[in-house]
């Protein structure tokens, strides 16, 4: 089989490319259809993938859009997982973890103030 007519499962690659710790919770993400490929959701674990392909899914925080680059043949180390893809996430800014309180003893009650809103869900 050429490299051109290679497909591999999605919920496989995702869990070879080392972006879910298991390859049950990438195919928990898939069959929830929170990732795309090329645009489109995508339900069903067994989605093929080949390279070339572009994937867009939640990791943490931050949304992830990834370039299929090769497909692996096993999950090797991170080196080597990272030679499968080509990130094309945009950087974003980090915010500070806690506004106002720089670690420097207790933080005032308007610091306090400020964690609390920064923790709250936007509405």
């Amino acid at each position: 089989m050429s490299q051109a007519q290679a497909k591999l499962r999605i919920d496989k690659w995702l869990w070879q490319a080392r972006f879910f710790k298991t390859r049950s919770l990438a195919a928990k993400q898939v069959s929830g259809g929170h990732v795309r490929l090329n645009g489109n959701r995508v339900l069903k674990p067994a989605q093929s993938v080949s390279p070339g392909d572009v994937l867009t899914f939640p990791q943490g925080r931050i949304v992830r859009v990834v370039h299929i680059e090769a497909l692996g043949t096993r999950r090797g180390p991170a080196p080597e997982a990272q030679m499968l893809y080509t990130d094309l996430t945009e950087k974003q800014d980090a915010q500070p973890k806690n506004p106002g309180f720089e670690g420097k003893g207790r933080p005032t009650k308007k610091d306090r103030r400020a964690i609390d809103l920064s923790r709250m869900p936007d509405s």
